[in-house]
């Protein structure tokens, strides 16, 4: 087989659609756009929710609910998802990313203490639920909370 004998498999390739050509192409008249109107138009283009100036449902609908501007996010850890790390091991937010536990966060990392911890560590992060600081502690470990975030 040569370079020039090269060809698509077999419904791979589709013809292009050529539109306004006359009523024995089957896309005369109008085109395909339908009567008339503004969308029939060439050049029309509409805001997204645009509704031919009644006023767009995400306006007829009330406000619901709370947006907290305050609010810290935190990539959550818990701690059956640490015994992969050796006994003795410190265990820092850099290493729970790189190993792909987490995949980034943007206040912190919080651990808490789902499942059970078979290994003892040195677990650094910036936040740790109550229960999960004694779990580590009872399987040898300690707790370093890192930055400047509250405890709890």
């Amino acid at each position: 087989m040569e370079l020039h004998q090269l060809k698509p498999a077999k419904g791979a390739t589709h013809k292009r659609k050529r539109v306004g050509r006359g009523p024995g192409s089957g896309h005369g008249k109008t085109a395909c756009r339908g009567s008339k109107g503004q969308r029939s138009r060439a050049g029309h283009s509409l805001k997204l929710g645009f509704e031919g100036g009644q006023m767009p449902v995400h306006r007829r609908l009330p406000k619901r609910g709370f947006h907290n501007i305050f609010r810290r996010e935190y990539a959550v850890v818990n701690l059956s998802q640490l015994n992969d790390f050796k006994s003795g091991e410190t265990v820092t937010p850099n290493d729970l990313l790189r190993r792909g536990i987490i995949r980034g966060w943007t206040e912190g990392v919080k651990i808490l203490a789902d499942g059970e911890l078979k290994v003892a560590l040195v677990v650094k992060a910036h936040k740790f639920s109550a229960s999960a600081e004694e779990k580590i502690k009872a399987a040898g470990g300690s707790v370093e909370v890192i930055g400047g975030t509250s405890r709890r």
